[in-house]
């Protein structure tokens, strides 16, 4: 039977590099923290560390180990916090996945509605560009976008919330800048900025709605995520072509046009697990999402979308 104690201490020498910086980290002697990771070898019957000069050096079998900790440790951290609920009076978590852009733009309000009616529940919010194909790995409720005919799978249910429609980010003194729309083979020839580092579906789905329209994206510059692509955009360096949810902020001097034949459109889902389906917070959750997506929808027009 592994010590959990030591796990976590022999995690720290992993991590840290030695001992000397283990122990002060975790305010332990040195002589205590070698203690822990000698019987840790003992039970384990492996030897974790090698000498290297003055230092140790995780063996093969310490780095598959403080792998196998690590998940250890996560599942012993869930409990502690469940505990910890409990003694406080808290009620229960409600987990929550959410991807950047609309992060800024929707989860606020889900927070705030769900901290008020709920306000004995523990939210566990993480940023997640993507839905995991492993469904021990999902949330309780993830903001996805997905393509429209997408499935999550058995113990899942997929709740369409919006289709997002893809815009053009342009200086004010752009030729495009006063038009209704534009058509997406118009900028074949324009400087193109790249917004999505990560390469995921929103990119890939650009890609192919310009190859309908005979040519492929000129990336000239190469942006990690929508903020900076946009700032580069008010900067004079190009253009940019992002989901309409991603140009609701946009920087001073620049203006959003919606672009047509074809038009882009990422489709964004609430994935609920079933199991937790019917608590009053998910049904909140997803309320309060139907009614945000909604207003969006209501908001979005085919006038271009000006900074405030």
């Amino acid at each position: 039977m592994l010590d959990t104690h030591r796990l976590r201490v022999f995690r720290s020498v992993v991590a840290s590099g030695s001992v000397q910086a283990a122990a002060a980290n975790l305010s332990y002697t040195p002589s205590a923290v070698s203690q822990h990771i000698a019987a840790l070898q003992r039970e384990t019957g492996l030897v974790l560390f090698e000498r290297v000069g003055r230092g140790l050096r995780p063996t093969a079998a310490a780095l598959l180990l403080a792998e196998q900790a690590d998940a250890i440790l996560d599942r012993i951290g869930e409990a502690e916090a469940m505990v910890a609920d409990l003694r406080a009076g808290r009620t229960g978590s409600l987990s929550l996945s959410y991807f950047a852009s609309v992060g800024a733009a929707w989860l606020p309000r889900v927070v705030r509605r769900l901290t008020r009616e709920f306000p004995g529940v523990r939210l566990d919010l993480s940023l997640r560009e993507w839905l995991p194909d492993d469904p021990t790995e999902r949330s309780d409720v993830q903001i996805a976008v997905e393509r429209p005919d997408f499935t999550p799978g058995p113990g899942f249910t997929a709740h369409h919330l919006i289709d997002d429609p893809y815009v053009v980010v342009v200086p004010d003194g752009h030729p495009l800048a006063d038009r209704d729309r534009v058509e997406l083979a118009e900028l074949a020839h324009e400087r193109w900025v790249d917004n999505d580092f990560a390469r995921g579906w929103c990119r890939r789905n650009l890609i192919e709605a310009c190859t309908a329209a005979g040519f492929r994206p000129p990336f000239h510059v190469e942006a990690h995520d929508y903020p900076t692509a946009l700032a580069f955009v008010g900067a004079g360096i190009g253009i940019t072509v992002l989901p309409e949810l991603g140009a609701m902020n946009l920087p001073p001097g620049t203006c959003a046009v919606p672009v047509v034949h074809p038009v882009p459109v990422r489709s964004i889902h609430a994935v609920v697990r079933d199991a937790v389906a019917h608590t009053p917070p998910v049904q909140a959750t997803c309320a309060e999402l139907r009614e945000i997506a909604a207003e969006s929808l209501v908001r979005s027009t085919a006038s271009p979308l000006r900074a405030g």
